[in-house]
């Protein structure tokens, strides 16, 4: 039985940390790739020592395929003004699996709660800017096989569908394996059937969770 399409969502590939000024307070925000709430604890733990002069270093998280585990610290920010606004921005950008910092150091004049919360916010979205990220989706793997006369037009398909294969073995006939999302199977499957006139031969192999790097 094919199995339910999940919704995609992001991952973080690259860390990155990003920085932002607000009346002199500065504000970095340390976003980190993260599977477990052990990791998670983990690395907020080793933000703080690393920024044990700073005046907060306040965290968001959110782990599972679905966002089922959410947390977030003000850290002695006012509440709600730190954690929760820096949690949304993880949840807008569908991200799982991921934990960030934001570390503050206080420039002596107070924002108010507007302030705070644009700050923390703003903090957050830097640091992602400085990430690479990728959707993670539901795939099929699918073997490929064709004489040389569809090859040229095999190929030519993947490439207006972005697919590239990841293995291609040329003998007597052609083989190639891909990954492509498992919502466009049939789809697939039909246009290359029909620009072979049924000579190529599609084969799924398995069924998978996938990274797409494709920005």
């Amino acid at each position: 039985m094919e199995k339910a399409v999940k919704e995609p969502y992001k991952v973080i590939l690259k860390e990155g940390t990003g920085e932002i000024t607000e009346k002199k307070s500065r504000f970095i925000a340390t976003v980190k790739r993260v599977e477990s709430e052990e990791e998670a604890a983990a690395f907020i733990e080793s933000m703080k020592k690393k920024y044990w002069d700073a005046s907060h270093n306040c965290s968001a998280v959110i782990l599972g395929e679905r966002g089922e585990w959410m947390r977030s610290s003000d850290d002695g920010e006012p509440s709600g003004t730190a954690g929760r606004p820096m949690l949304e921005v993880l949840i807008g950008e569908k991200l799982r699996n991921t934990a960030v910092v934001v570390t503050r150091y206080f420039g002596g004049t107070l924002l108010g709660t507007g302030g705070l919360v644009r700050a923390y916010t703003q903090a957050v979205k830097e640091g992602l800017a400085n990430c690479k990220l990728g959707t993670m989706r539901a795939g099929v793997r699918v073997a490929v096989e064709t004489d040389y006369g569809g090859i040229g037009k095999i190929l030519y398909i993947l490439g207006e569908w972005g697919l590239e294969p990841e293995e291609s073995l040329y003998t007597e006939n052609v083989r190639l394996v891909l990954t492509a999302p498992l919502e466009k199977k049939d789809a697939l499957h039909k246009e290359i059937t029909e620009a072979t006139a049924g000579k190529a031969v599609v084969t799924v192999l398995e069924e998978l969770d996938y990274v797409d790097k494709a920005p």
